[in-house]
């Protein structure tokens, strides 16, 4: 099996590393990471600028390639130039954080893996709660067992998922739940200070979702539970589309 790894921490990340050990129990794994941190970028590619791509080497050998775009860009120039054939895999993380709820529009972590379901690829994204002092090396084992069942029980040619673990699940014995990504809106607040200059300036909070008996992500996590959800990127509204389909649009008066 050829699997094309990457994350939005960057190519030095150990969260990145961690992954990479325990995939290379399912196959072959080709590492295509940002050069540096891309946390936030969303599904930004790089167009108006050239790529710069470097090799990274540990103890004399190949590791990977370092790119100085986004993970979005990662995924695209690895499927094109770096993987020796078509990955049968795309792997995204692991992310210092979760990336529940609306992050994941806003996830470079997340991107990544949907930038691999645009080739018809199977592509997971995979995040672990922040913690300064994260286990990444037992997070990568159960989201290493997660790909593994999902590549054994997936009825489609290519699917997208999105894991995220808490770090109870971490510490104990988790329990994997399927559920739908919230889409309450929280975090939305800002600090407004000013700078010895005396301009102002404004510093997003990262406040915490609200309480919810709503099954979701985000309420799942705040459980303890390992939590997994099927993703699309098709964001047509299927609802509006079949009702606006009916609509006479006129432009004479």
């Amino acid at each position: 099996m050829q699997i094309l790894l990457t994350n939005d921490d960057g190519i030095y990340a150990p969260g990145l590393a961690a992954l990479e050990h325990e995939l290379k129990q399912l196959g072959e794994v080709t590492l295509v990471a940002p050069a540096t941190e891309q946390s936030g970028v969303g599904h930004s590619i790089t167009y108006l600028n050239p790529l710069i791509c470097k090799e990274v080497y540990d103890d004399g050998q190949r590791r990977g390639w370092a790119v100085e775009g986004s993970p979005a860009d990662c995924v695209k120039i690895g499927v094109f130039e770096f993987c020796e054939k078509r990955p049968d895999l795309v792997v995204s993380g692991i992310n210092g954080g979760l990336n529940a709820g609306i992050n994941v529009l806003y996830s470079g972590t997340v991107a990544a893996a949907i930038e691999g379901a645009f080739f018809g690829i199977t592509s997971v994204a995979v995040s672990l709660e922040y913690d300064e002092h994260a286990n990444f090396e037992q997070a990568a084992i159960i989201a290493r067992k997660v790909i593994q069942q999902i590549l054994a029980e997936k009825d489609r040619p290519a699917q997208l998922f999105n894991l995220n673990i808490p770090t109870v699940a971490v510490e104990r014995a988790g329990e994997v739940r399927v559920v739908p990504m919230g889409v309450m809106r929280y975090g939305e607040h800002f600090l407004r200070r000013q700078d010895p200059k005396g301009r102002t300036y404004y510093w997003a909070t990262t406040d915490p979702p609200p309480p919810t008996d709503t099954p979701s992500d985000l309420a799942a996590l705040e459980q303890g539970y390992i939590t997994l959800t099927p993703m699309d990127y098709d964001m047509t509204k299927v609802s509006a589309l079949h009702a606006m389909q009916q609509w006479q649009f006129r432009f004479s008066d």
